[in-house]
């Protein structure tokens, strides 16, 4: 790559780290809240819980407006324009303006908890919970603006940090009173009081930031009101907003198909399988966040330079994401098991499915939406989201009543497999993206053998579960971190690359690195019997 896109890749790659060990973290605590706040509650209250966070988190995504992805794309942007006086003002009137929208959201969702619980959840005994879990709306959208002020500013060492005290508030204070005997009600508030204290903490953190940057920039013209702010955003942001709302619209519309169709029991179970999908997430998240201000900072004329970042960015992304899912749907069973138990006796199938997801990866899945909002194209982003929700109207209630569970989670995979496919191609049609569809094969080839010896060790071994997975998992990584040069995935020149990208992050280096000097001896024994000197 040319140097100026090395600089986007370390840029990247730097602020995939602290999101990816920040989120690893919160993911872990997370998990470990999410499995002791199940299994005290058991799978009936536990999906009572689930159930009683549907609208307060639907409404999340109505109290947006697209305005955080904005924040990212702009105060990314003109970082690199160097207006970061600009910036500034621009974050500050985006707080103010989504504050003031998260609180008209709030006050709608306390006033009408009990009907909604009613009426769109069938449960109206879940009102008094819906309205307590209604307050985190107004501190979400607080916690959100911060943590997407500190992606466009480069500051994400501050998004993990606050992002991890969110998990760590809500795991202590939820699970205290879980087992104080609160039940529903102690996990409802323990997830309300981590987004307050994470919320109150972020956004004292950003101010203490803006207040560092000039207050205006030299030029007159650049300096901008209230009023220009907020129709930039809003120019930008309405595409993603109406894109947010479908999608938000597409998880609630498939827990009012799961609440028809199936039990609080099946519903505990698939929520206990979401848990373990956020392993997949530590990694999937943090590099779709990176990415977007990465593009961000690339301008729509440079083809040339888009087409080869993009690739690039493809083509590693799935060459993480295949593995991890790879490795969930071989021990699914073993990981409930040791973490559930018994009583769960259907969220190792709801896993291994749900996983099946992630395989679009190669496609753009995770790699297509960054590109285009990066890019200041949010109409095709919705366009794709508008693909997947008629998707899911059409097939959901059909396959849920046939299948149950497992006919929502294929109506899902289903309908992202189709705005994929869309978001393929409009990224060839408008920048002329190209996918290295040769290493994409080959990628998923060497994840399906690379299997064979961790299903040959779990036919075999008479091993404790726990130690079948730390086993099966170092064979399975094993085999594919070899295979990975053998067949000729990785190329001396991307492994000097993103050799000199780890070696600027000093605590990634140590772990990566080691990686990187194996593969590279490997392609050096290959040397000589393809090209002899």
């Amino acid at each position: 790559m040319a140097s100026d896109l090395t600089k986007v890749a370390e840029d990247s790659a730097r602020g995939g780290f602290f999101l990816v060990s920040g989120t690893f973290i919160a993911t872990v605590i997370s998990a470990i809240t999410a499995i002791l706040v199940g299994r005290s509650l058991g799978p009936e209250l536990y999906g009572q819980y689930s159930l009683s966070l549907v609208i307060p988190e639907m409404l999340f995504i109505f109290a947006d407006f697209g305005i955080a992805a904005g924040v990212v794309k702009f105060a990314a942007s003109l970082r690199t324009e160097g207006k970061i006086g600009q910036a500034a003002k621009m974050i500050k009137h985006a707080m103010f303006l989504r504050a003031s929208i998260g609180l008209a959201f709030f006050l709608l969702n306390f006033a009408l908890a009990d009907f909604l619980a009613a009426v769109l959840l069938n449960r109206p005994e879940l009102g008094f919970y819906i309205r307590v879990a209604s307050i985190s709306i107004l501190f979400y959208v607080v916690f959100t603006i911060a943590t997407s002020a500190y992606l466009g500013l480069d500051k994400t060492h501050y998004s993990a940090l606050t992002t991890n005290i969110q998990a760590i508030s809500k795991a202590v204070i939820s699970i205290g009173l879980v087992l104080l005997g609160f039940s529903v009600a102690g996990a409802v508030l323990g997830y309300l009081a981590g987004y307050i204290i994470a919320g109150v903490v972020a956004s004292s953190i950003l101010l203490l930031i803006l207040r560092q940057y000039p207050r205006g920039d030299k030029n007159p013209d650049d300096n901008v009101g209230f009023t220009r702010t907020f129709k930039t955003l809003m120019n930008y942001g309405i595409p993603l907003y109406a894109a947010g709302i479908l999608v938000g619209f597409i998880y609630s519309y498939q827990n009012f198909i799961l609440a028809i169709f199936t039990t609080n029991v099946d519903i505990g179970n698939l929520r206990a399988a979401a848990n373990f999908i956020a392993l997949i997430t530590i990694v999937s998240a943090p590099i779709t966040t990176a990415l977007f201000p990465a593009f961000s900072k690339l301008n729509s004329t440079m083809n040339g330079k888009i087409k080869t970042f993009f690739k690039f960015a493809n083509k590693y992304t799935t060459l993480l994401i295949v593995p991890i899912a790879t490795l969930l749907i071989i021990f699914s069973n073993e990981i409930v098991q040791i973490i559930y138990g018994s009583t769960y006796q259907t969220a190792a199938m709801f896993l291994s499915i749900n996983c099946l997801l992630y395989f679009l990866v190669g496609l753009g899945y995770l790699t297509l939406t960054s590109l285009f909002n990066g890019l200041g194209e949010t109409r095709i982003t919705l366009k794709t989201s508008l693909i997947a929700l008629l998707s899911i109207i059409t097939l959901s209630p059909l396959l849920a009543k046939a299948y149950g569970v497992p006919g929502v989670i294929a109506a899902s995979i289903s309908a992202n497999a189709a705005s994929t496919c869309y978001g393929m191609y409009a990224a060839k049609r408008n920048f002329k993206v190209e996918f290295d569809t040769q290493s994409l094969i080959k990628i998923y080839l060497i994840g399906v053998v690379s299997t064979v010896p961790s299903l040959l060790l779990l036919q075999i071994s008479t091993l404790p579960r726990l130690v079948n997975i730390v086993v099966g998992g170092l064979l399975y990584l094993f085999t594919y971190t070899t295979l990975a040069p053998v067949t000729k995935i990785v190329n001396n020149s991307e492994l000097k690359t993103a050799t000199e990208i780890i070696q600027k992050i000093k605590p990634l280096a140590p772990i990566i690195k080691p990686f990187l000097v194996y593969q590279q001896k490997i392609l050096n024994r290959q040397k000589p019997a393809t090209k002899p000197l």
